[in-house]
């Protein structure tokens, strides 16, 4: 039998899991909540669960030499660590995470070794690789060439449970939702480089009316530019790629950011309140926190980012649980408190990719590729099964010798993402394409400062 080892069992391991073990394959589950990882195994004899953290090199050591490939679902910044580890055992490595400076040097060692570091191979990155680059391929196999390329994609509570001021629950790790929110971006609009500093990134926003949803508010993800050499669309004029939420997340963001609630500073907060710490970040007086708060940043009573303060209680006299920490743990603490799913809320999947294609007759056409996924906490959420199943078809798939690549990658390449979107579809996960929309279906995407 062969054996996964899998490291970490966080709200996307378990579909990855169930799916392994239905397969036919030994697994174990490398956690320090194993409680967790033992109710994904639900008691089948082919999976063991672990009491391991990286605190214990060693542990891993033998864990990955007892292994035939390895699964990392650990924190980004694990990964490195966990590839060394498995270049030195010649153990194949999958991860859902964005590739790593440190493991793409890797590359030539693992090409050598025959050994696949398989990156991306999730939902975003990873659906939308695979799914874009379908398209691509199909345009450049018909002689055309891509002129413009929006990819948006969003993890989202199902409309009836984006029932707060920022029209947002947690699906996936909280902080790294919040995280996320933290970076510059890049992206490329009719030939011009638009570079978008962090504090301006929720003001980079532009509305698109998604098939079935209805009007979602997008912004840019981290660096697009990068993909057009990962893509293999060095002709594209407009390269951008984006992050779906409804309207409300973006401004109570942008607000929050102005104020430096996401600072890493580290101070004793010990006796303050919510409103008082609202207070010292917005550098205003206690009295009426909440008319001063507006004053500052410009806001109308009643507007989102008002009405998303008060919902998280940052108006309130409610005393902080803190101690000496930093903005970032209190805010997005309290935001996790309130924001969480609900048991038996729906989750929501949303990714568009839209094309503008180019022929050489000069016919022009618009593609559009779409993606809407539904699940539940009772179940399997969606961002559970859309970011854990392709990782898990990847592990069967490299095991059983239908993906035979070498060397750091990720999912862009046929002989990947084929045989994965085919497996995906039969689990009930794929796109929709159209082809010859008319020029009006490209998105309003900003073009300069803000």
């Amino acid at each position: 039998m062969k054996k996964v080892l899998i490291l970490g069992a966080g709200l996307v391991a378990k579909p990855l899991v169930e799916y392994l073990l239905e397969k036919g394959f030994g697994i174990t589950i490398a956690s320090p909540m194993k409680d967790r990882a033992d109710m994904m195994i639900a008691g089948n004899p082919n999976g063991t669960s672990v009491d391991w953290s990286m605190d214990d090199p060693a542990m891993l050591d033998s864990m990955v030499a007892g292994a035939d490939i390895t699964v990392s679902l650990l924190p980004y910044a694990f990964h490195t660590a966990v590839a060394k580890v498995c270049l030195r055992m010649k153990k194949h490595l999958v991860t859902t995470s964005y590739v790593q400076s440190e493991i793409e040097r890797m590359d030539s060692d693992a090409r050598s070794s025959g050994l696949l570091f398989l990156n991306e191979i999730g939902l975003d990155p990873g659906i939308d690789h695979m799914t874009a680059m379908k398209v691509i391929n199909t345009v450049h196999d018909r002689g055309g060439k891509i002129k413009l390329f929006c990819s948006i994609c969003g993890a989202l509570p199902a409309p009836e449970a984006a029932d707060n001021p920022l029209g947002y629950r947690f699906s996936w790790s909280p902080k790294g939702v919040l995280l996320a929110g933290r970076n510059n971006a890049l992206y490329l609009h009719n030939g011009k480089r638009v570079c978008i500093d962090t504090h301006d990134l929720f003001r980079a926003v532009f509305t698109y009316d998604f098939p079935g949803v209805g009007p979602l508010e997008a912004y840019p993800n981290r660096d697009s530019v990068s993909y057009i050499g990962i893509y293999g669309i060095p002709e594209v004029e407009t390269m951008f790629r984006g992050t779906f939420r409804y309207k409300g997340w973006c401004e109570t963001m942008d607000a929050m950011k102005r104020i430096d609630m996401f600072s890493d500073t580290v101070k004793d907060y010990t006796g303050f309140s919510l409103a008082g710490f609202t207070a010292e970040r917005a550098g205003i007086s206690e009295g009426d926190v909440r008319t001063g708060l507006l004053k500052k940043l410009g806001l109308a009573e009643g507007s989102a980012a008002d009405r998303a303060f008060g919902y998280l209680g940052f108006f309130s006299d409610e005393k902080l649980n803190a101690r000496v920490t930093t903005p970032f743990e209190i805010t997005s603490d309290e935001m996790i408190k309130k924001m969480s799913l609900k048991e038996n809320d729906r989750d929501m999947v949303a990714l568009q990719h839209i094309f503008q294609a180019v022929y050489p007759d000069g016919v022009s056409e618009v593609i559009r590729s779409s993606m809407l996924d539904f699940g539940t906490p009772a179940s399997n959420t969606s961002i559970a099964r859309t970011v854990g199943l392709p990782a898990a078809i990847a592990v069967r798939m490299i095991i059983e010798g239908r993906i035979t690549a070498a060397g750091v990658m990720r999912p862009v390449i046929p002989g990947i993402y084929e045989p994965v979107l085919a497996e995906l579809l039969t689990l009930g996960i794929g796109m929709s394409e159209e082809y010859g929309l008319p020029q009006s279906e490209i998105p309003s995407i900003p073009a300069g400062r803000f």
